[in-house]
């Protein structure tokens, strides 16, 4: 089984409609982030950053004055690395699962993002999330990795890839608990 399972696809497929459903079913045993839409009467102005211990910022906006920049949007590195890549390195240390959505064009322009998640996909840890469709050098070498699980969100296939995940978790939980038995650790109550 593999440690890491990404999810990618067009946008609206629902590839953060299916992390929050499945963060929701881990009842507390994830940490990291997602990431949504900031709309302002309808128009979508800009990106937050939202852990899953309840905090967030804004990530990327169209009022925002930055060199970091992708479309419209302007992009704020230091909320990243400051919420976000700590909420990757918090949930390295004490969750079952790491979230990571999404691994994108913002989110490539941080150092010590792509190295956290760097360590976080050649670590033990398991680690769900999204990572960009189009093809970039970075992300790229990402999706090859051998223990990376990469999967395609279509609309058709939505129900499809939810169930899959869920499967994931079971045989991830599954092995876990085999693991605890054999090195004598005790397992669950």
């Amino acid at each position: 089984m593999k440690p890491v399972y990404l999810l990618t696809g067009r946008p609206g497929t629902g590839k953060t409609s299916i992390i929050k459903q499945v963060v929701a079913e881990l009842g507390g045993r994830a940490g990291g982030f997602y990431t949504e839409e900031i709309r302002e009467h309808g128009t979508r102005q800009g990106f937050r950053l939202v852990t899953l211990d309840g905090c967030n910022v804004v990530l990327a906006h169209v009022s925002i004055r930055s060199p970091y920049r992708v479309s419209k949007y302007g992009v704020d590195i230091d909320s990243l690395d400051r919420v976000g890549v700590t909420a990757l390195h918090q949930a390295e240390a004490r969750d079952d699962f790491v979230v990571v959505d999404e691994i994108g064009k913002m989110e490539l322009f941080s150092a010590d993002f792509k190295e956290t998640v760097l360590r976080l996909i050649e670590g033990e840890k398991r680690v769900l999330g999204t990572i960009m469709l189009n093809s970039h050098p970075w992300a790229d070498d990402i999706k090859r990795k051998p223990q990376v699980n990469l999967v395609e969100v279509t609309r058709d296939n939505h129900p499809r890839v939810l169930e899959e995940i869920r499967c994931w978790l079971q045989a991830s939980d599954a092995t876990r608990d085999e693991a605890k038995h054999y090195t004598g650790s005790p397992g669950p109550d």
